[in-house]
């Protein structure tokens, strides 16, 4: 039987969901785009000499002085794996089913090892039934013994070892940061001890650390310190000519024209880069790889590896399948379905009557590695066709020891009720802003949740925003728990933004047009989308306070800057000189109503300047 897999269902459920709530579609935790690149990023209310000399002739168009220096390329689709039919997704299903009982039977006391230890785990404890408590208990127990009776020291070389430990325990529901009195995260802050042993290194160390957003710790005794920037810069500059990732290349530099790309380990790279592709250098890098794996699947859907002596392999099969699932590419995309069988239909034809699978197709050997490979390759498609989390995004995973997300990311003074909101549609875009100046911030808003398209798919980025959107969009984007009640007549329980307005005005971000009126169907005003902006910055622990002098200096290189209201300008002189709105327009134009891209691009580079993207 050959699985076929629906592009996008759940996911429009889920999207249409949000319509319902919003008049127009508009809603509302890879990873912040470092701040030296920003200037490449085209913001809101950019100054372009000979737009602004026209507009009389041509009515007014958004001012800018330059266009975007990257844009992201629309190669993904938005969209979650959903089976076809109840018989195919009974296929997959019975398949995780059979494994899983096959792994129990015969990894019954998993320990620390590539096999029979952390893979069995990870897959048994992100499937749907998995293992009792006692199965991951035992786990726990055996993790530190071994810690205890080795100093804390999983392998002094390989610290994929590590890794692997840490995306286990954290399946698990433990806490890999205090094992026997030992932070297992410790050594991932050696950024050269780390990526020593190949592409793995970096690219596991990223999986692990992003799995429930720990913070990358510090090491006092490390040469150079590592960052999630480091570790994504390093998997970038080892990618090969072609588009893949290999062990060994660009070790000692640049990878040399003759490096090809390995589909193992070019699976694993896109793995780790999945929440990254916010960043444009890392979405280009992701094209380029999928386009190789594309072109390197074989005629039955699957895949060869170094590994596997040129032959094909269910292993390789199911690192392409983890990335794609990642990436929220559905398995019945026409590039990976090679005469009509997917990645799916491939892991299946390894599999055996009693649940295991064979190394290779149609073998009666029942290899344990490739069980536990074939296992948590299918839980990833199962994840996905079920619209749950990624494998490796662990957030949802039962806590069984008090662990909980690391609140580790923002500035010191950030709120306690402010979060970073997770990556959820990784491949998020919409076909009208392919190549809209604030293209970058639409998708990164997009692929967090925080923006939805209207119902015809489109983004209509130059539409106007009312209050209530914006109070919506800013307290999703925010993080903030949900607070109900407000002081306005005109904001009703039942209507679908008392919630937003309710949390927006509780945490002071927006007030009322007056003591009881909140005009949630107005047009939100640029300065008025500066003066909830820089409140909404001040939750996120900025400096938003500016002396007369500052505010003067910042706006009085505009034109109109005497048109702007006495309320709004201490806002806009903050939003200026944080790099959230441009300074490089000639006229602030501060009465003219805000646009749907406007807003996501101020919202955008808020997050990013406060470490939350």
């Amino acid at each position: 039987m050959k699985l076929r897999f629906n592009f996008g269902a759940v996911q429009n459920q889920s999207a249409q969901a949000h319509l319902h709530c919003w008049t127009d579609g508009l809603t509302a935790n890879p990873q912040p785009l470092n701040r030296k690149c920003r200037k490449g990023i085209a913001a809101p209310w950019r100054r372009n000499k000979a737009a602004t000399l026209s507009m009389k002739a041509r009515g007014w168009r958004r001012p800018f002085k330059r266009a975007a220096a990257a844009l992201l390329a629309l190669t993904l689709a938005l969209s979650f794996w959903v089976p076809a039919s109840a018989a195919d997704k009974s296929a997959l299903d019975k398949a995780v089913t059979d494994a899983a009982a096959y792994m129990l039977d015969t990894v019954k006391n998993p320990e620390i090892g590539s096999i029979g230890g952390e893979w069995a785990v990870i897959g048994l404890a992100r499937s749907v039934g998995g293992a009792a408590d006692p199965y991951y208990a035992a786990y726990y127990k055996a993790v530190e013994t071994y810690v205890k009776t080795h100093d804390g020291v999983l392998h002094d070389k390989k610290y994929t070892e590590y890794s692997r430990v840490i995306l286990a325990l954290t399946a698990a529901g433990h806490d890999p940061r205090n094992v026997g009195g030992y932070d297992l995260t410790a050594p991932l802050g050696d950024f050269d001890k780390t990526v020593w042993q190949g592409i793995n290194g970096p690219v596991w160390a990223l999986i692990a650390i992003d799995s429930l957003d720990y913070a990358v710790p510090m090491n006092p005794d490390a040469k150079t310190q590592a960052t999630r920037d480091l570790y994504i810069a390093e998997i970038l500059r080892r990618q090969t000519p072609d588009g893949g990732w290999n062990l060994t290349a660009g070790a000692d530099g640049a990878a040399g024209a003759e490096e090809k790309g390995d589909s193992d380990l070019t699976g694993m790279a896109l793995q780790a880069l999945a929440q990254y592709q916010g960043k444009p250098e890392v979405k280009a890098a992701t094209d380029k790889a999928l386009a190789f794996l594309s072109k390197t699947q074989d005629g039955q859907g699957g895949y060869s590896s170094g590994f596997s002596a040129g032959s094909s392999a269910v292993e390789s099969v199911v690192q392409v399948l983890v990335a794609l699932c990642s990436l929220g590419i559905s398995a019945d995309d026409a590039r990976f379905v090679k005469n009509g069988s997917t990645l799916v239909d491939n892991i299946l034809s390894f599999k055996n009557a009693d649940g295991s699978f064979s190394h290779t197709p149609g073998g009666s050997d029942n290899s344990q590695m490739s069980t536990e490979q074939a296992f948590y390759g299918l839980v990833a498609a199962q994840r996905a066709a079920d619209g749950k989390n990624p494998l490796y995004r662990m957030d949802d995973a039962v806590k069984r020891d008090g662990l909980a997300p690391a609140d580790t990311v923002g500035l010191p003074g950030k709120h306690a009720d402010v979060k970073k909101i997770a990556v959820t549609r990784p491949a998020a875009s919409f076909a009208d802003v392919e190549n809209h100046v604030n293209r970058a911030a639409v998708e990164a808003l997009a692929a967090r949740g925080a923006v939805n398209g209207k119902d015809d798919g489109s983004f209509d980025p130059d539409a106007g925003v009312t209050r209530a959107e914006f109070a919506k969009m800013v307290a999703f984007s925010l993080g903030l728990p949900e607070k109900t009640g407000s002081a306005f007549t005109d904001v009703p329980a039942g209507q679908w933004y008392a919630a937003a307005v309710g949390t927006a005005y509780y945490y002071e971000i927006v007030n009322g047009v007056d003591a009881r009126t909140f005009n949630p169907a107005g047009a939100i005003t640029r300065q008025d989308a500066a003066v909830m902006t820089a409140r909404a910055a001040k939750l996120t622990g900025m400096d938003t306070a500016r002396t007369e002098a500052e505010i003067r200096d910042a706006l009085a290189q505009f034109g109109d800057y005497k048109t702007v209201s006495d309320y709004a300008a201490e806002a806009l002189a903050f939003c200026y000189s944080a790099g959230i709105l441009d300074d490089s327009a000639f006229d602030i134009q501060p009465a003219m109503p805000a646009t749907r891209a406007e807003i996501a691009e101020m919202l955008y580079r808020l997050l990013d300047t406060s470490d939350l993207l």
